[in-house]
This record gives C-alpha cells, sequence and structure tokens, in this order.
C-alpha cells in the first residue's frame, strides 16, 4: 500500500508540472489499467500486472488532481471586469494582516450587486488607511476576521512577477483559491452588514483576530511579539525582516511555524494529563479504558490547535499522523510508522492536490522519513544515550535535507544542528506552551515568560549567526537526488560496507559549477520585477547589476525577494559594478538589502554620494559621466549620460539624470536607458548619435509618452525592444504609440509583465538567442494577461 500511496502521489506531482491540463476524457481509460487486477498473479504475467496497476494509480492521481485544477480555474475573474469597480458582499474569511498603509485579507464572496457581474467566489483585497505620503485617508475603513461588509472593490486577475530560482507567487495564490486580487475603493460607499459571522470557519478566524490583539497589548512594542503569535497562531506577518533573517542563517525557521513537533507535544501533554486523571476514576475507566480517553482527548486537542493556528501542512501531516495512530489504538491494531507516515501523506495530497508544491511539504514529510530511516539504521542504536541519540538525529535531518534545501533556497545552515540543539527544546517545550497559555485571560505571567525565553533563545543565535552560510548556485534536479542518496546511504548502520560513498554522490550537488557565459560573450538577463527596472549583466568573469527594482514596503523589496536569490542561484556572488540610475523607487527601492547580501565592489550612479542608500556601504561611489568606460573579457562598457553640468543643477528632475550605459561585445550591443525623456534623447542624438545604435534597448522610462521620439527609435534601431512593467499598471505603460514605433522600425517586442524575466545572451559570429521565461517554463495556473 505504501508504494501505491507514492505512486499515486507522483501522479499528483506530475500533474502539477504541466503547462496545460488534459483532456478529462482521457480519464475513461482508467477502467482499462484496472483491469489488469484479473492477471494472473504469479508466472511471466506478475510484472505486467504490477506495472499496469501501478500505471492506474499514478493515472488516477493525476486525472485527480486535473479535475480539481479545472474546476478551480472555471473560477477565473473574466478579462472584461479586471480594473472595473464591482460592488461585492461578503465575509472576511482570514486574518487581516496590517501593513503600513493598510490592510491585507482574504474575502469570501456571498453576492455581486452590480449588475452582470462575474467574479471568482474567494478573493484577496487590500484596504488602505494611508496614502504614498503617510497621510491618513479620511474615507479608510478597518476590517476584522468574521466581518460581514458590502463592499466597492476592483480586481484583477492574480498575476506575480516570474523569474527562475524565485517563489512563484501565482502558485501560492492558486493552491489557496485565491482567483482574483483587488483593492477597496477608498472613496465608494461601504457598509458593515454584520459584525460578526459565527459560522465555522469564520469562528476560527475571530478567536486568533482576539489572541493576536491580547498579545499586542500585553506585550507592547516588544521585539519578539511576532514570534509568539506565529508560535500560538500561526501568523507570521509580524516578524521582523531581521528576524528572518537570523532564523534563516541558523536553521531554525521551522520551529518559528507550527511544526509537527509543537502539535506532538502538545497532543502529548493533554494525553498524559487525561491519562493521570481518568485513570483513577473507577467509574470513568469502566465506562471508557483510559488509554482510549487520553487518546481522544490527545488528538482533539491537536486537531483545536492546528485549526487555530492556520492548518499549515506540516501541522497537518502531524495531525493526520495522530488520527491514525488513535484508531489504530482504538481498534486494537497495529501498524509501521512508515505505513502511518504513507496513509498521512495520502490524506493531505486529497484534501490539497497543491500540497506538492509548497516547500513545507517536502521538507516536513521528508524530514519524518529520514528520521524513521535513521531511527531504524545508524543512530538507533539502543546502546546510545538519549543525548547522543538526540544528537545524532539532528545530524541525520541536516544532512539528508541539506540537498532539498539547496535546491529550494540556495543556501544551508552550517551551524543548524548546534542552534537547534538549543533552540527545539527550548522553543517546543517551553515558549510555546507558555505562548498558548498565555492567550487565556488573566495569563499575562505567561506571555512575558514566554518572551523572555525567546529573547534568551535569540541572543544565543546571534552569537551562532558569525558562523557562515553555506552559499553556492542552484544544483539541478538530479544532482539533489545523488546527492540524497549519498545522504542515505551515509546513514545506514555501522559496519554496512562502503559507506564512504555516500560522501561521493553529495559532491555533485555541493560542486556546482554554473554555466557562463566565454570569452567575448555577453549575457544579459532583464529581471522581472515588475513596474521598475533591474538588469544583470554578465562576461566571463565579472558581472554588472543596473538598477534594483522598487521597494514595496519597509520589510520587503526586489532586493531580498528576488534579485538576492536570483544572483546567488545563478551563482553570481559578489557584482563588480552596480549602476544606481537616478532616485525614483522603482530603480533603487531594492538597492540597500541586496547591499546587505551580496558583495559589491564600485557603484556607478546619479544619487548624492551621502545618500541613505549608501550608508555603511564599502563599494567606491562615482558619479556617472559621459567619458567613463572599461572593457571586461572583450566586451566593452561606456556610460553616454547625464552630463557633468547636471549635477549642479539642484532642481532638475531625477529622471533627466538617469545614467545610460552602453554596452558593446562582437555578438551584440545593448543600449541600458533607465527612465530618459524627451529632452534627455535630444542630448543624446546631439553629443552620442554614434553610439546609439543596438541591438537590444531597455525601452526609455518603461514605454511612457514623454519618451522613444521617433529621432530616437530611428537612430536605435534595436532589434528587439524589452518594456518592464508591471501588470495592469497605473500608468498605462507601455502607451500603444510608442510600441507602434519600434514595431516600425522592424524591432521585436517584449514586456515582463507579459514575458517574465528576458534572457539574451550575444556571442562572437552567432544570432542573438532570447528566452522568455514565461514561454519557457509555463504553468497551467499562469495567468500572462493577453493568452487566456
Amino acid at each position: 500500500m505504501r508504494l501505491v500511496i507514492l505512486v499515486f502521489v507522483a501522479g499528483v506531482l506530475c500533474l502539477q508540472q504541466q503547462s496545460a491540463l488534459p483532456d478529462l476524457t482521457w480519464a475513461w481509460g482508467l477502467p482499462l489499467l484496472l483491469s489488469a487486477w484479473g492477471l494472473p498473479r504469479v508466472g511471466r504475467w506478475s510484472w505486467l500486472r504490477r506495472g499496469l496497476l501501478l500505471g492506474f494509480w499514478l493515472s488516477l492521481g493525476f486525472f485527480y488532481a486535473a479535475f480539481w485544477a479545472q474546476q478551480r480555474l472555471a473560477e477565473q475573474l473574466p478579462k472584461v471586469w479586471e480594473g472595473v469597480d464591482v460592488s461585492v458582499v461578503g465575509v472576511v474569511a482570514s486574518l487581516p494582516v496590517v501593513g503600513e498603509r493598510g490592510q491585507r485579507f482574504e474575502f469570501d464572496i456571498e453576492k455581486v450587486p452590480t449588475s452582470g457581474a462575474v467574479v471568482p467566489p474567494h478573493v484577496q483585497l487590500s484596504t488602505y488607511t494611508r496614502d504614498f505620503t503617510g497621510q491618513a485617508l479620511p474615507d479608510a475603513i478597518t476590517v476584522h476576521a468574521g466581518q460581514r461588509w458590502q463592499l466597492t472593490a476592483r480586481l484583477r486577475r492574480p498575476h506575480a512577477n516570474q523569474n527562475p530560482h524565485v517563489m512563484d507567487m501565482e502558485a501560492v495564490w492558486f493552491s489557496r483559491d485565491i482567483r482574483a486580487l483587488g483593492a477597496v475603493r477608498e472613496r465608494s460607499p461601504h457598509l458593515l452588514l454584520n459584525e460578526q459571522v459565527w459560522q465555522f470557519p469564520y469562528v476560527i478566524d475571530i478567536l486568533r483576530e482576539r489572541i493576536a490583539m491580547r498579545f499586542d497589548a500585553v506585550l507592547v512594542q516588544q521585539p519578539y511579539v511576532g514570534v509568539l503569535k506565529a508560535l500560538a497562531i500561526g501568523d507570521q506577518s509580524a516578524i521582523p525582516v531581521a528576524q528572518w533573517q537570523l532564523y534563516q542563517r541558523t536553521g531554525i525557521t521551522h520551529l518559528i511555524s507550527i511544526s509537527g513537533l509543537h502539535v506532538t507535544m502538545l497532543a502529548g501533554a493533554m494525553f498524559a494529563l487525561f491519562y493521570a486523571g481518568w485513570r483513577r476514576s473507577m467509574w470513568l475507566t469502566l465506562r471508557l479504558p483510559a488509554r482510549r480517553a487520553a487518546v481522544l482527548a490527545g488528538v482533539v486537542t491537536a486537531t483545536g490547535y492546528v485549526l487555530l493556528a492556520g492548518w499549515g501542512v506540516p501541522a497537518q501531516r502531524t495531525l493526520y499522523m495522530l488520527w491514525v495512530v488513535a484508531l489504530l489504538l482504538w481498534s486494537g491494531r497495529t501498524l509501521a510508522p512508515t505505513r502511518i507516515l504513507a496513509w498521512a501523506l495520502l490524506v493531505v495530497v486529497l484534501l490539497d492536490p497543491w500540497a506538492v508544491l509548497a516547500a513545507g511539504f517536502w521538507l516536513s514529510f521528508g524530514a519524518v522519513g529520514v528520521l524513521l530511516f535513521a531511527t531504524g539504521a545508524r543512530v538507533g542504536d539502543a546502546q546510545l544515550h538519549w543525548l547522543q541519540a538526540w544528537w545524532q538525529s539532528q545530524w541525520a535531518v541536516t544532512l539528508a535535507l541539506a540537498p532539498v534545501l539547496l535546491l529550494l533556497f540556495g543556501q544551508v545552515s552550517t551551524i543548524s544542528p548546534l542552534a537547534n540543539a538549543l533552540a527545539i527544546p527550548m522553543v517546543s517545550f517551553l515558549v510555546t506552551p507558555l505562548a498558548l497559555l498565555g492567550s487565556l485571560p488573566h495569563m499575562d505571567w505567561a506571555l512575558h515568560s514566554a518572551h523572555a525565553l525567546m529573547a534568551a533563545c535569540a541572543w544565543w543565535l546571534q552569537q551562532l549567526a558569525a558562523f557562515p552560510l553555506w552559499t553556492q548556485a542552484q544544483p539541478a534536479l538530479w544532482q539533489v537526488l545523488l546527492a540524497l542518496a549519498g545522504a542515505l546511504w551515509l546513514l545506514l548502520p555501522r559496519g554496512f560496507p562502503a559507506r564512504w560513498l555516500g560522501v561521493v554522490w553529495m559532491l555533485p550537488a555541493l560542486l556546482v559549477s554554473p554555466s557562463q557565459p566565454q570569452h567575448g560573450e555577453l549575457w544579459v538577463d532583464v529581471i522581472d520585477v515588475g513596474q521598475g527596472l533591474s538588469v544583470l549583466v554578465r562576461t566571463v568573469h565579472h558581472a554588472l547589476l543596473f538598477d534594483a527594482g522598487p521597494q514595496y514596503n519597509s520589510t520587503a523589496d526586489t532586493g531580498n525577494r528576488i534579485l538576492a536569490p536570483y544572483l546567488r542561484s545563478e551563482g553570481v556572488m559578489q557584482l563588480d559594478e552596480m549602476i544606481l540610475s537616478h532616485d525614483d523607487n522603482d530603480h533603487t527601492g531594492g538597492a540597500v538589502s541586496l547591499l546587505q547580501s551580496i558583495p559589491v565592489a564600485h557603484i556607478y550612479t546619479s544619487l548624492p554620494t551621502t545618500h541613505v542608500i549608501f550608508t555603511g556601504v564599502t563599494a567606491r561611489l562615482s558619479h556617472c559621466q559621459p567619458g567613463q568606460s572599461w572593457q571586461w573579457d572583450g566586451v566593452a562598457f561606456q556610460v553616454l549620460y547625464p552630463d557633468a553640468a547636471s549635477y549642479s543643477e539642484l532642481d532638475r528632475k531625477d529622471n533627466h539624470r538617469s545614467c545610460v550605459l552602453k554596452i558593446s561585445s562582437a555578438g551584440g550591443s545593448v543600449l541600458l536607458t533607465a527612465d530618459i525623456e524627451t529632452e534627455d534623447e535630444r542630448y543624446l542624438l546631439a553629443n552620442a548619435s554614434g553610439d546609439l545604435a543596438a541591438t537590444l534597448l531597455i525601452a526609455p522610462h518603461h514605454g511612457s509618452r514623454t519618451s522613444s521620439t521617433a529621432e530616437f527609435v530611428a537612430a536605435v534601431a534595436p532589434r528587439l525592444t524589452v518594456f518592464t512593467v508591471g501588470y495592469q499598471n497605473r500608468f498605462g505603460h507601455p502607451r500603444g504609440d510608442v510600441m507602434a514605433r519600434y514595431a516600425q522600425v522592424g524591432s521585436v517586442l517584449a514586456r515582463s509583465d507579459r514575458d517574465g524575466l528576458v534572457a539574451v545572451k550575444f556571442a562572437p559570429d552567432q544570432a542573438m538567442q532570447v528566452q522568455y521565461w514565461r514561454q519557457q517554463q509555463q504553468h497551467y495556473w499562469w495567468n500572462d494577461g493577453y493568452n487566456k
């Protein structure tokens, strides 16, 4: 049965890798495969019978996931209702996440008063209480979990930036059944219909929000209140970025979510309490044995905790395993731990076919599987002291999951076993129980105690954080699988021959040599950062980043969300040059976090050298000026703009001081123009017209009407023009007339909202090679906004 479950899950996983959903009429072939059940179980037909039956379970998993995917895709927001004000009635269906400018929450739509409007039943909305300058908005509203509202919202299809090695937010939204995103219109009428809707599951979110408010009231402005919320109710939104970086660096992020260990600990504590009390009453034990009553109390407690904690995959896995164990105890049967794990795996995938897309799914089931393997092998020696067994268990999980972490995140904590040795018992057996106890009224002392212990744990982690992370380029899947096999081989029992071969098998994943340009080649990656700009330029021995994309808020920006993971996974561990073209958020917003993550040797910029971005930066700073040039590996770089006199013009608009860079190679040339406008193009035509012709052009100012004059377009005459724009952006970029000018000179037009990352390679004596990420790695849930 374990093999059958694994094959079924493999079928579900196979479906989630498809670029388009299959025709479900093919599912009528399943009975033909199932007919193999009637073949002989022995003799020459046995292998055919087994193969056909495994094919049946694989196909069943594939079509099971396909059926539910089609149901979800059918709830797509019609194109005609994108960007249109729609009145909706529904219930706040999640714990609202409070940001700097407002709230973000999920909303179950019950009714649509707008005539003819068609909207999905489950959406994610945002409210704004402050404008871009921080001023309070007079008509702002504040929502709470479980409230029923009539709101006016403007919706759009879920659309996210698409780049290799970076989290696919469209997959996250799709797996959570969020079929539209939108903003509540501040100046439109809104009406609170019911203060609280006492229906399941809204009552759970109401309770979660009340606990969160209690934590905020008791632990006012305390640094680790966000961690306590995460441990008690699964709300991680209040944990600062700096703390997340500390937990990631020390390898304990699994503890900050509701892990299986927390659920098991709480269920075990309730089992012990019930068992100790129940067995003392003859009347109770005669009606229900104490062990059965205690088991029931434990799993019911675990179920309540998992619901309260947001129903995450690791917690689900533990809960289902506990229920299987409880049913077995009630029935008087026994089952191998691996069978229990397999049944839990099946239940998770049946209830949520998209769980296989989550990193937590693989890490959670993988960690338990490794522990079961190691417990029965090398680390399961009965003669081991409990402390030694604990340490070796931590080592087993760290060793086996290291390849998976490299595949998912491109880095592994080198001191994870040491950090977890203290953090696991402290967080799981002290901080979490106290946080849960503190969620009850009049238990302030428990919250203060939990916070003090968490602060002590964080101090210990800060001491360990000085040790380096293992960071490298992302390995290929075959390298990860080989390394995983090597790790398991190393964990075989003592005395097993040639266990050292496991180290050899792990080397390909640990010594990844990413592909790099050859001498004279030029690689240009126009990274999809939405409405903004960031371009990675590479030669054989050097790397340059032109601009760093936008900042979303004080804790999230392109630097930490997109650029740092992408650069690390591509093997770019340092930048020789960074150009920050001008002082606009959509070009420099991600610079601070990126400079904290990736070493940079030299920065060219038009910003003042005293700008806050450069605080604490050790890189050399230079102002962009015409005449600056250098050569890397047979590729020439030349700064064309702005002129030196512009720096003395204090009232000059930032766009009119954008750095312009021309890159020339034997295979083609690139012109990076940032946000120059008409008058800047005139300057370039008058002073650098001979250097403007380029094979690849990043369109000035995202294709706005204030740039890309006919004369400039004719002078550049690019073969490929890339517009870096956000989906459904409020500026209307790129303008239709601007795109027409480039089309008239024969340029191929690409845009980041439709194509994702655009990778261009120039090589001597070869044609320009272009790859569009959304075309290269399609998924059936992706929304390009144009073809679907």
